[in-house]
Parts: structure tokens; sequence; C-alpha cells
């Protein structure tokens, strides 16, 4: 009895956990006693139609399925669809749309049956996707109600298959990824300089030539000549989605309740579409141009009909046209810029990217869809039914809300995840910055009727392969996922890791190359604690060369705060100098014995963070007359190095009451970082 006893508790607790290993975490959870275990499932339907049986017949948990005979002798799973007003009061909260309650579930198991009830197929279908998480190999399943529903309407990842091809076999993988994490959109980045990734049938020089490019690496090819190569050539690299593959993957996802949401850039970012068909750069461009010649009436004919092709491979609602970053250089002194300009009455060379969009956005509309585009569309109006996806800071996104825009969070800040994910030396080549799974998820989205959903971003600059690709989207693709989904006041991290320390197991037993987030280092050390620091308060002179206002970290007080940077330049412990580079005094306040003076200095090459050439110590009685000691310069190959973290010390022995120090980049137009500068004096 005792073994029994210990082997029935053993049970409970195993189920119970496996019920605190949910990911999204679901809204309510309810356990009862018991369990089901199912073996099979006899599945009933009631109030679904043909094609969402389909699409939930092959997302039945694994195990024989039985259909509608009745003398199986396996548990039941029924799935139930409530009506409109029988459901739709049930999972509606605050959100306009009344997206929550399309996508809201019920799971109800008991020790002989699982019913799953939901106002749609994707309600459904979620509930699928929380059943199977639940249900242990040896089909136990443990006895509760949940009722659950998404916090946002838009729970999307991006995958930037232009800098490095990635191929249709790997957006799939990660469209399944995506379904068992509840996420309903995935945009596709298909059109860059380094490569137009979607064969249109009426260009043909798009994917014949601009597809293609003379090295294999974003890195290489754009550092290098930028040459761009023919279909077939031996040094071609790159590759493009045929209309048969797109139509592919839109059905695969559609099949997981997933919409997928094709991005075609403009006016920016096109130099791939202008190295196929010049005509369409402005008329007194040089070859290389990146932005579309919006004077001409060729650019709208060339985009509509692109859209054209494109809205007949993906049925999105929302199309993507980029929008950002154009360098606009061209248009002051195109004469078809500048007539436009005229017609329309415009002022600013800027309007025209307004116009561009505009005009875009209601060629959209006449064919039943809505523009989407990155947060520089709202330099100037945009299209009624436009949504902005905000990328550059949060308050962009207020700017925009207040304007009556609907957004979609991005913020690089926290959702750019090219960046490291942990010790920058301790991982593969990234663009730079520090971007763990712990500031991911610390990222809090405001709540509002326009607030449309959130994204992470995967730009693959720097990410070669399909294999690298998935290791910088998972885990930290899993925190978008629970950000978007799950309405929590509170957030515990702690919580949160633990479910996804187990998620990530799960992933790696199905083959995605992850993150080892088991070991996972965390942030630089020296960021952790204090630095013992004798200049500790000390003021901080600038001289001729103060700080960037884009990184002031604390301001004057940065260098002398006692605190240390993290891996990232932007975590406001670094403080950011350009142009002049840096050139500081510390009063120390008194005449002292100095034993060491040392500081740190970071590099980023992608962001083009760069070691100092040299950095020069002086000290001075009176502030005046400074008495030169030591300059100190990199070792011969840091230069090269994509990243590190460099140290310079000096020794002086010196009685002084002001230190100065000097530094210059190691490259031009070139940023420096440093985050403290510490002094130890003789005791």
């Amino acid at each position: 009895m005792r073994n029994t006893l210990l082997l029935l508790a053993m049970l409970i607790s195993s189920l119970s956990v496996r019920a605190q290993q949910l990911l999204p975490k679901v809204e309510t959870y309810t356990q009862s006693e018991g369990y089901c275990k199912a073996v099979g499932w006899r599945v009933e339907y009631h109030h679904v139609n043909a094609d969402d049986r389909q699409r939930l017949d092959a997302a039945l948990p694994s195990g024989k399925v039985a259909g509608n005979n009745r003398k199986a002798k396996a548990t039941p799973l029924v799935l139930s669809i409530e009506g409109k007003k029988k459901g739709a009061g049930r999972f509606v909260a605050d959100d306009t749309l009344g997206l929550r309650a399309a996508e809201g579930y019920r799971l109800t198991v008991t020790p002989r049956r699982v019913s799953i009830q939901a106002a749609s197929g994707a309600g459904l279908y979620h509930g699928l996707q929380t059943l199977a998480q639940l249900r242990g190999e040896d089909g136990q399943i443990p006895c509760c109600t949940i009722d659950d529903a998404p916090r946002y309407a838009w729970r999307g990842l991006m995958v930037d298959l232009s800098r490095h091809f990635l191929g249709k076999e790997f957006v799939e993988r990660q469209i399944d990824a995506m379904a068992r994490y509840k996420m309903n959109t995935l945009h596709l980045h298909l059109t860059d300089a380094a490569g137009w990734r979607l064969q249109i049938n009426r260009y043909p020089e798009l994917t014949h030539k601009a597809a293609w490019r003379s090295a294999p690496d974003w890195k290489t090819w754009w550092n290098g000549n930028r040459q761009y190569r023919v279909e077939g050539d031996c040094d071609a690299f790159g590759g493009y989605l045929t209309q048969d593959d797109a139509r592919e993957i839109v059905a695969y996802a559609k099949a997981r309740y997933i919409n997928v949401v094709p991005e075609i850039e403009m006016p920016a970012h096109s130099e791939e579409v202008l190295a196929a068909y010049p005509q369409l750069a402005c008329p007194t461009a040089a070859k290389g141009a990146a932005d579309f010649c919006p004077g001409n009436e060729a650019t709208y004919q060339f985009l509509e009909n692109v859209l054209t092709e494109v809205m007949e491979i993906f049925p999105s609602t929302y199309i993507h046209v980029g929008g950002d970053e154009a360098g606009m250089a061209e248009w002051p002194k195109c004469p078809l810029c500048q007539q436009r300009m005229r017609e329309e009455g415009m002022t600013d060379v800027k309007q025209l990217q307004g116009y561009l969009i505009r005009r875009i956005g209601r060629f959209l509309a006449r064919h039943g869809r809505k523009l989407v585009g990155w947060d520089e569309i709202l330099t100037d109006s945009v299209p009624t039914n436009a949504t902005a996806m905000v990328w550059r800071d949060v308050s962009e996104a207020q700017k925009a809300m207040r304007r009556g825009i609907p957004v979609v969070l991005s913020p690089g800040a926290y959702c750019y995840l090219d960046s490291y994910q942990d010790a920058p030396t301790t991982q593969p080549e990234a663009i730079g910055g520090y971007l763990p799974l712990s500031r991911v998820y610390g990222y809090c989205p405001p709540d509002g009727s326009l607030v449309r959903g959130l994204q992470g971003n995967l730009w693959t600059e720097y990410v070669p392969t399909p294999s690298h690709a998935e290791y910088m989207l998972w885990p930290r693709a899993l925190a978008i996922a629970e950000i978007g989904w799950t309405r929590k006041t509170e957030k515990n991290f702690d919580d949160f890791r633990r479910r996804a320390l187990w998620q990530t197991s799960l992933l790696q037993k199905d083959g995605y190359h992850t993150f080892d987030l088991s070991r996972e280092h965390g942030n630089r050390a020296e960021s952790l604690k204090p630095v013992e620091n004798d200049a500790k308060g000390c003021v901080v002179d600038y001289n001729d060369a103060p700080y960037s206002n884009s990184y002031p970290a604390a301001g004057p007080a940065t260098l002398t705060d006692g605190l240390r940077g993290g891996w990232h330049y932007s975590d406001g412990r670094w403080q950011g100098f350009i142009g002049k580079g840096m050139d500081v005094t510390v009063d120390l306040g008194r005449s002292c014995d100095i034993a060491s003076v040392s500081l740190t200095f970071m590099q980023q090459t992608g962001p083009e963070v760069y070691l100092p050439a040299y950095v020069a110590l002086s000290v001075s009685e009176d502030g005046k007359a400074f008495a030169p000691l030591d300059t100190l310069h990199c070792d011969a190959g840091e230069a090269d190095k994509p990243i590190c973290y460099k140290d310079f010390v000096w020794r002086p022995n010196r009685t002084a009451r002001y230190v100065r120090i000097t530094a210059k980049s190691g490259k031009r137009d070139g940023w420096l970082f440093t985050d403290e500068i510490v002094v130890k004096t003789v005791r």
C-alpha cells in the first residue's frame, strides 16, 4: 500500500510539473484530481467546417486515431466549436478587433474525456498545441480546465531571406515551431540589396540576375565589390523562391493557422532591383544606387506589377512595403523628382517618400489589402488603413497612435534577434550588441486598441546558414511568443527561463539547432558588481571632445560612477565618442600617489565600434600643465577581431591631482566606447 501511494504521489507530481512547463503560459489553469491516459483518439467534431477539420486532423496529438468509430476503446478527444453568440463573450477582453475571442479556447480534461471549445478553428488549433504540451510520452494528461486567449492579434517572427537565402525547407521548419508556441504571423523579408528572393514572371531579371551575387556570405560581398552575377555562373551565389515554392509555404502556414506577410522593399534597400533594371533609378544616379526614383512614372508601373503578382501568391491582408532608411541623396538633383515635387506642391524631398507610400497604399487598398511599413513611413502622412511596424524606439509607437495609426511593436533594443545572445567571445559572429533571453523577455509593450501586436526580427547579414538562423531564433523567439500571447501584469523571468529550458530541450530532440540555454554564460562579469575606484564620484571634464548625445550613458558621472558596462554599448553604462575621439580630465580632488590608471574599450566591427588607435595618459598638479607619461597601442591583429574588450593599464607611480586620457579611433568615422576610468592610489 505504501509503495502504491508513493507511486501515485510521484505520478501526480509528474503531471503537475508537466502543466508548469506550458509555454506560452496559459491565462487560467485549474487542476483536478486524476489523469486521462490517451493511447488513441476517437474524434467527434461539432460545428466545425470541412477546412478546419482537415487542418485539425493533421494537428491531432500523435497516437492511434480512431476517427468516428464509436466502438474504439480509446479516450475520446471531443472538439466542439461554439457559435459567436455563445463563444464571443467568453474570451473577448478589451480588444476592439474581437480577435481574442477568435483565437481563445477552453480545454477540459477529465479521466474519460478531453474537450476543446473555441469560437474558431484557430482557437481549436491553439487548444491542441496546449494539449500536446500537457501530454506525456506515456499518453498521460493531467485532469484540468484551461481558459486561454492571446494578448495580441499579431504574434510574429520576421526572417530575412535576402542577406542569406535560407530556402523553403528552413521556412517550413520555423512555421512548425511557431505553431507549437501559438505564433500566428510569419513576415518574410524577400528583397534587399543582397538579393531578390521571389520569382516575378513579368520581370525575369529579378531572379536571373538580382538573386545572385559574387560571394557566398553577405559580409564578404558587402565589404568587397558588391557585384551581381547571372544565374548559372560558376561564381554565382544566392537563390530564390519560385512562385510554386512560395505558394507551398503559404499553404503550409495556413494549415497551421499562420499568416505569411511578404515584404517588398521600397523606396530604399533596392540596389539589386536597380542593378537589373537601372532605368528605375534617378537619371542622375551612379551605379550602385539604392533608392527608386519617386519622380519616374515607370517606378510605380514596376512596383504595381510586382505587387500584383505578390498578391496572387500571398493572400495576406497585410503587404509589407519596407519604407525604411531611404538615403534620398539623388532626389534633390533629379529632374524627374523635382518635376514631381512641383506638380504635387512639395517643399521637401522627404515628402517624395510619403507620396510613394500613399500611392502604393491606395493601390493595395483597391485590391482589398492593407499596407504595413517600418516606422519611417510616419515621417509624412500615410494611407488611412496603414500599419506602422515600430523598430527604432517606443516613442515612435506613441507618435503613431496619437495619429490614430495602428502599430506592430518590434523595437530593435528587444526584438532584433541578430545580436549576440550570450558572451560575444563565446558565440558565432553576429552584427554586434547583446540581447540575452532575459532582455527580450523583459520588454513590456503597452496595451491599447491600436497595438496590433509584437514581432521578433531575424536579420541575416551575419547569419549565413539555416542552422545558425535557428540558433539565433530559439529560444529567444519563445520570449516573443509568450509576451505576445500571455496577459500578465507581473512577469517572472526565473519561471519563464525554467520553462524555456524545458521547451528548448524538446526543440533540440526534434532536431532544431537551438542556442544551449543551459550553458549560458550571462552578462560581462565586470558589470555585475561595482568596481573599487578611488576616483569614484570625481568630476570629469570633457575638454574639447564631448561624449555623443546618442550614447550619453549617465552623462558626466558615467566614467567615475563605479559601474562597469556589460557586453553591449547601449546598456546605459558605456559612453560613446565619435568625431574628435575622447579627451577627458579627472579631478581627484587632491594630490595623490597614483598606483594605477585603467580603462576598457570595446570593439564590435558590425556597428562600426572600434578599439582606439592609441590611448595616452598625462598627469598634472594644477590642471593646466600636463606631463605626458605613456601612450598605449593595440597589439597586432586586434584591429581585425570582430569583437573584443581591451584593458589599457598604466602604473605611473606619480603624484598628481589631475589625470588626463586622450584616445583616437582606429578607424575613420568609427565609434569609441568606454565605461569607467579606474584609479588606484597608494594607501
